[in-house]
């Protein structure tokens, strides 16, 4: 407080200006958000998507602890495999046991000698089973020379004797709980690959990019801390809901 001339008090008043980048004025809701109870009249945005791979951390660094695909079994393959040549060589061993103790060899056998020897290169049946067998052969050599089991992710260890793996289904279900606690998200659905992450969410208020720019911070914070060996890209995209009727 101070006196003018004439005796009478006078007080400072308030300066009106526009506030500080990121902060709210008293009274006002923080940016790209609504005031509470109200809704923006009019939206000017119907989607706003982003692709990007996230940065790990330098405590987080994806080659610490390198861990491969975990590979399959294959018990069925397996099974059927040897279940099939146990029995076609068990067949043909007693066939031949029967031949050698002066029995006539099996009919079967017989006339697939003499179908083998009369039955030319180039008859239909012939070429079918050729490509029946090369089918098989390639699908066998896929399964050995392929990991299998494209459902889980491998996981950083600490130990080097802990191997460790995350089903894509229990992470996508872990990133949705994340995502829905961003405010302004309506719905969201999240899909895990192996190399990527997908998320569509719904928002029914806020600025769609403000949306998408926390939900973009809160998934590659929840992929950094599922402990994932290689980090997937994020896709991020966000839209307005559909009118009705």
């Amino acid at each position: 407080m101070s006196e003018d001339e004439d005796g009478g008090a006078t007080e400072r008043l308030p300066i009106v200006g526009k506030a500080p980048a990121g902060k709210a004025s008293p009274g006002e809701a923080p940016p790209g958000e609504a005031p509470p109870g109200k809704v923006p009249a009019e939206l000017d945005q119907s989607a706003s998507a982003a692709s990007y791979t996230p940065v790990l951390d330098d405590g987080d660094d994806g080659d610490a602890s390198p861990r491969g695909r975990l590979w399959s079994t294959r018990r069925a393959p397996a099974a059927v495999v040897a279940l099939l040549v146990l029995g076609a060589a068990g067949l043909l061993l007693y066939d031949l046991a029967a031949v050698r103790a002066d029995r006539p060899a099996m009919r079967w056998r017989r006339a697939l000698a003499t179908e083998l020897a009369e039955r030319p290169l180039d008859d239909l049946w012939v070429l079918v089973g050729a490509g029946l067998a090369a089918a098989i052969g390639v699908w066998l050599l896929v399964l050995v020379a392929t990991p299998g089991q494209r459902s889980v992710l491998a996981m950083r260890a600490d130990a080097p004797d802990v191997r460790a793996w995350l089903d894509r289904d229990a992470a996508a279900l872990v990133l949705r709980d994340r995502a829905m606690e961003v405010s302004g998200v309506r719905s969201v659905r999240v899909r895990v690959t192996r190399s990527r992450v997908e998320a569509r969410a719904v928002a029914h208020y806020r600025e769609l990019d403000d949306v998408r720019t926390d939900l973009d911070t809160t998934l590659s914070e929840g992929m950094r801390g599922l402990g994932l060996v290689h980090a997937p890209a994020l896709s991020v995209r966000v839209a307005r809901p559909g009118k009705r009727g």
